[in-house]
């Protein structure tokens, strides 16, 4: 799940805070289909949650797990003197 630099990245941003597609979009310099298909991935895998709101959808890490499964991660990637670009 955490191989793909886009879903790392979606990950990461979600971090600061629930946003949009839209949003995620512009943050990450990518097309919005693109997002939508990685977010329907971590959607399925648990990750990330929607919230409706009219007709615009929000999206945040589904709980405080991911976000300390992620950090604990990267942080493992940087004691090993890795570089991840996200």
């Amino acid at each position: 799940m955490f191989g793909d630099s886009t879903r790392i990245r979606i990950i990461s941003a979600l971090m600061d805070g629930e946003m949009c597609v839209y949003h995620l979009s512009e943050k990450l310099n990518m097309g919005q289909s693109a997002i939508s298909h990685q977010l329907r991935i971590l959607r399925g895998a648990g990750l990330v949650r929607p919230r409706k709101e009219g007709k615009e959808s929000y999206y945040s890490l589904d709980d405080e797990h991911v976000e300390e499964i992620f950090g604990a991660g990267l942080a493992h990637v940087l004691h090993k003197g890795g570089l991840l670009n996200v």
